[in-house]
């Protein structure tokens, strides 16, 4: 069966989101139709625009560059902070919608998604008249807009997706890679940064069909094992799946997707205690125990990366599951790429605490009976007064 992928990509998230949240508590003014930005704290380095309206656009207004820079094109320039529970607010929302039409939704980021179409089909009928539909009813029902990608694999979806917007439904099938994309400037490929496209310039490769006849063994010499990738997605190749939050059906997990890519090791770590004590509530609300513990880490391409551990003990309390997703982490971290959303999960589900048992083991003290008792303590206090009332410190820190 041939793979029919959509992928949605809110149109200028954090303005829009910032805009339609206004409107509803009662600001009688539309941002979005304004000189406005969102932007960081200009008294600190946090102090660059997030986004911008198409007017401020127009100025040259560039996202990513200090305000003071933006001021300086558009004086008159209104400067609105981020709201990430509002946005995190309408990602949910849109991500509920979505469920409509499939179980296979993968949260790419805070503002995109890719569906899985493929079984789907023969319920809701035509791709391209459904991928309509759903760019109006969130319009609709939400008060924001996105662009509707519709392809044969999430590469297609995705660079259709980002074809003229805002507001719109575009195609790219295989039978289409070589009128809508080749032509395209090499910039435009998904995963090609102002790097690799100088380099690629300089190797005579101006447009996405250039780079598609180039041979596999000359990118990955120049660009090593980026190259094959280069190549693949060059010619429409892209074999992924759309990744489920759904997949672990007989585990316990807690994902994210960031709101930006990390990429600062201690702030993941800060993520992964969340998901650690959110994990570890789950599994005591069911009187459980879990001997095995994995992490899975979306870097900024489509690729998922996982590891998981049989562990020798069974484990609930928070430090515990926290401890040992990091470990796994410290295994998965590259050091270099911006990570788009983490994972945590648990399996190996059981109401007794299991202990593989060692010859060496007759003069190891257990604390396990110790740690559970500290732990309905912790869970107690934080029913009583939020979860931040008590958090564990970091036991692994980068030295």
């Amino acid at each position: 069966m041939e793979r029919i992928i959509l992928h949605i990509d809110v149109n200028n998230a954090f303005l829009s989101w910032s805009a339609v949240w206004m409107l509803k508590n009662g600001v009688n003014k539309d941002i979005r139709n304004r000189y406005a930005i969102i932007g960081g704290d200009e008294t600190k380095r946090k102090g660059v625009v997030l986004a911008k309206s198409n007017l401020c656009k127009k100025k040259g207004v560039v996202t990513g560059e200090a305000i003071y820079l933006a001021r300086r094109k558009c004086p008159y320039l209104e400067i609105y902070p981020p709201n990430f529970k509002v946005y995190r607010y309408f990602s949910n929302k849109m991500y509920d919608y979505l469920c409509n039409y499939t179980d296979i939704i993968e949260r790419f980021s805070i503002d995109e998604c890719f569906l899985d179409y493929t079984g789907s089909r023969n319920l809701f009928g035509d791709p391209i008249k459904l991928a309509y539909k759903i760019k109006d009813d969130i319009f609709n029902k939400f008060g924001f807009t996105v662009n509707v990608g519709v392809g044969n694999n999430k590469l297609l979806a995705k660079m259709a997706s980002d074809f003229e917007k805002p507001n719109r439904v575009h195609t790219l099938f295989v039978n289409e890679i070589a009128s809508k994309m080749f032509p395209l400037p090499i910039e435009d490929l998904f995963m090609i940064g102002k790097s690799s496209s100088r380099k690629l310039r300089e190797m005579g490769i101006n447009t996405i069909g250039d780079l598609a006849i180039v041979k596999e063994e000359v990118l990955t010499q120049k660009f090593k094992s980026f190259g094959k990738i280069m190549h693949n997605y060059a010619n429409g190749i892209d074999d992924s799946p759309v990744y489920s939050e759904r997949d672990e059906v007989k585990s316990i997990s807690s994902s994210t997707v960031l709101e930006y890519n990390y990429t600062n090791k201690d702030s993941i770590r800060e993520v992964i205690m969340r998901l650690s004590m959110d994990i570890g509530k789950k599994l005591r609300d069911n009187r459980m125990y879990a001997d095995t513990i994995g992490v899975w880490l979306k870097y900024n391409y489509f690729e998922k990366i996982s590891k998981q551990e049989k562990l020798d003990v069974s484990i609930s309390t928070d430090e515990e599951i926290y401890n040992n997703a990091n470990y796994l982490f410290d295994k998965l971290w590259n050091g270099e790429d911006g990570v788009r959303s983490i994972c945590v999960f648990i399996s190996g589900l059981s109401t007794e605490r299991k202990r593989q048992l060692s010859i060496f083991d007759n003069n190891v003290i257990d604390n396990s009976k110790h740690d559970e008792k500290l732990q309905e303590v912790i869970d107690d206090m934080r029913n009583k007064y939020g979860n931040d009332i008590i958090k564990f410190a970091n036991s692994r820190k980068d030295k």
